[in-house]
Order: C-alpha cells, then structure tokens, then sequence
C-alpha cells in the first residue's frame, strides 16, 4: 500500500470539495476516523476510482480503504469500492450488494480496486445488471490483497468479515446507502457470499439490515481434496487454472497458519512457486504452471500436519448449518473448475439440515452460470428485499 503524504484532514477536505463525478453529486464528505480507531467498517482513507473501473449505470464510485479482522482475528486494513446507481435514492437509501469477486491473484496490484475484476467483460455485464436494478455495490478486495499481509486466499470467515465491514465502510462513506444489504459472490467469492450469509448476523450486529445471499461456482469441499495433496499427489498436470488455485490455497494457509510452516512441506522448486504465487495475478500465473505437476513440488504430505482435514476445514469448508437469511446457490453443469458433484453434495447437506437454501443448476460453465443464473437471482434479491423471501427448494 503507498505512503501517505496526505492528512486525513486534507483528503476529507478534497472529497467535500468534490462537486460532481460523472455528472453526479457525491455529497458529504465521509465519515474518515480518528487515527488510532480499528472499529470494523472504519474508512481511513478514500479517493477516487478512476472511471475506466466503473461498472455500467455507474453515476459515482470510490476506493476506499477500512479497518476489518484477518485470519487471526486481530484487525486488518482492507480496501475496496463503491459504486452507485444514477437517479435519486429510494426512502431508506440505496439498497446494497456487496459484492464478493472471484480469483484474481495474491499480489497486491492484483486487487479490483487496482485493476478491476480478471474477467472484466464477464463481471462487468454481470454487476451493470445489479446497478439496473436500482442496487448500489460495495465490493471488498479482501484483507491482505492491496493492504498489508497476504490474503488468505479461500478463508471463509476472513473473507465474510472483508464483505460485511465493506458494507459499513460504504455507509461512512456514502450517505446514499441503505442499511438494508445482500451478499452476492462468484468462485471465490462464491465460496466468500455462502459463508458471509452464515456469520453476516453475528459480523453485521443491529447496524446493518442483512437479507441474504447469492453464490455461483461455489467451491464445496475443496478441503477434501487440498488435505491428500504430497509427494506424488496430483501425480500429473492438472488444468492451468487448477495448479493456480492449488498453489494460492498453499500460499494464503501458510499466511493464515504460519505455525503450520507450509514451506518446510516443499522441497526447493515447490518453495519458488509458492513465493511466485504470493504475488502473481491469475492470468500470467495460469500460463505460467501450464504442465506443471503439483504432486513434484512437495517433500513431504500435507497428512503430516496434525489434523489436517480438521485444519482445513475450519480455514476454507462451507459450513453446513447455522444460516438465518435464505440464499441462492447456482451451479453449472458443465463446470471444470467447481465440480457438480462436490457443490451437489453440499446442497443436498444444506437442504438435509433445514437450511433455507435455494439450489439451482444451469446447462453452462463455470463463467457461465453468473449471466445464467439472473433469470432466478434477479427476482430472488429483489423477494429479499421486499420482505417476501421465497421457499427454500432444492431443484434443476
């Protein structure tokens, strides 16, 4: 993260003196703290996003940098963006979606705030699709992506608390903003909205008026797979994209468990690698494991870490039961990266515990499901929004 050179008095006087963005006014200037407040949802910084990062329908955006909880539950500077809609705020302001994005890399100049989302023309559709409706968007980057630290890469609960105090931060700095908000995510972020819609209650606490959730290729037991990984194990080259995930989940639970000492599980090659993925974005670092054989970098099991599937699960597992809010999962039938069996299999378990949860799949990919899906998820927000949530089912 840059230095600043600039006073917190200064920058809140710059953004007050703002009289319009894209044609549209921001308003008062944002609640920035006091030095020295780690308050979750704390804004200690903002500027300007510049406009080639705006989603379509955006009428004003900003980056913003907060105080949120890592994966060791001591506080952790996050950032990342507000966007809204064009046209007047309803009675109660804006409703939210804070947005959880999908893989884009450890490095810190692979952050959206940075350089927007790695599937810019995908996501960019997908998220004017919500600002159409009359949403605006907060969307975290993630502690440790941008900020300091390495972000651990597919930890839930880290993740949940990213997603839930952006949506403070956008109130601070946004008056606009509702406290009504749901949580919408896809791949990681996935992973990141299904989990955030178990702890959102708890993380939110009365301020925030939370309804629920959406996620698309949502990871599902990935644990069971990470915990046989060693010597040997993958014993060929997987898809690019697969080594990539595989190499970022070693990086960011070496980040989040440093006493678990994942390098000294590497041998010499698997060590570069994991150093490379701490900070290469997803695109050169796919082209750059095409062929190479994850099983040839470790020295020895992961199995030697005691409890490892107990470790695991608690770092990157879905949980099974304790959800309030109904949410969506959408999965692609021909999805490569999130495979139908896995994510199945956790729908089955929600849906088998009484959880109020809505599954559906469509005929498409992993990238796919997103556009796919919005014929349900649309009119499902929207049901959360009115207070008239709909029926859990567990259906095609």
């Amino acid at each position: 993260m840059s230095t600043r050179s600039t006073s917190i008095r200064s920058r809140a006087w710059a953004l007050a003196l703002a009289v319009a963005v894209g044609g549209a006014v921001l308003g008062a200037a944002p609640a920035i703290a006091a030095p020295g407040s780690t308050e979750p949802g704390t804004v200690t910084e903002t500027a300007p996003l510049p406009q080639d990062l705006w989603y379509p329908g955006t009428a004003h955006a900003q980056k913003l940098t907060y105080w949120t909880t890592g994966a060791n539950g001591a506080p952790a500077l996050s950032t990342g963006t507000v966007f809204v809609p064009a046209g007047q705020a309803p009675a109660g302001g804006w409703p939210v979606i804070s947005w959880a994005h999908g893989t884009v890399g450890l490095g810190d100049d692979c952050a959206p705030s940075v350089v927007g989302p790695a599937a810019r023309d995908r996501d960019f559709a997908y998220l004017g699709t919500w600002l159409s409706q009359g949403y605006a968007i907060v969307a975290s980057d993630y502690a440790g992506l941008g900020t300091p630290g390495t972000m651990p890469y597919l930890d839930g609960r880290a993740e949940a608390h990213s997603v839930v105090d952006m949506v403070k931060a956008g109130r601070n700095a946004e008056p606009s903003l509702s406290t009504r908000w749901v949580t919408i995510g896809q791949s990681q972020g996935g992973g990141a909205a299904i989990t955030t819609a178990r702890y959102a209650t708890e993380f939110g606490g009365p301020a925030l008026d939370y309804r629920g959730a959406v996620g698309t290729g949502v990871p599902a037991y990935i644990e069971n797979i990470v915990a046989v990984a060693g010597p040997g194990v993958p014993p060929i080259a997987l898809p690019a994209g697969l080594t990539a995930y595989g190499l970022y989940i070693l990086a960011g639970l070496n980040a989040a468990h440093p006493e678990v000492n994942i390098p000294s599980l590497l041998n010499d090659t698997g060590k570069q690698w994991l150093a490379k993925a701490e900070s290469q974005c997803i695109e050169p670092f796919e082209e750059s494991v095409r062929g190479l054989v994850l099983g040839s970098l470790f020295a020895k099991p992961l199995s030697t870490i005691p409890n490892v599937h107990g470790l695991l699960t608690d770092y990157m597992g879905v949980p099974e039961s304790g959800y309030d809010k109904p949410f969506f999962i959408g999965q692609g039938l021909k999805d490569t990266d999130i495979i139908m069996p896995s994510t199945l299999l956790l729908g089955s378990t929600l849906a088998r515990n009484g959880q109020p949860v809505t599954f559906k799949t469509y005929p498409t990919d992993h990238s796919g499901t997103m556009a796919a899906s919005l014929v349900d998820t649309v009119p499902f927000v929207r049901a959360l929004f009115d207070g008239t949530p709909p029926a859990p089912s567990f259906g095609s």
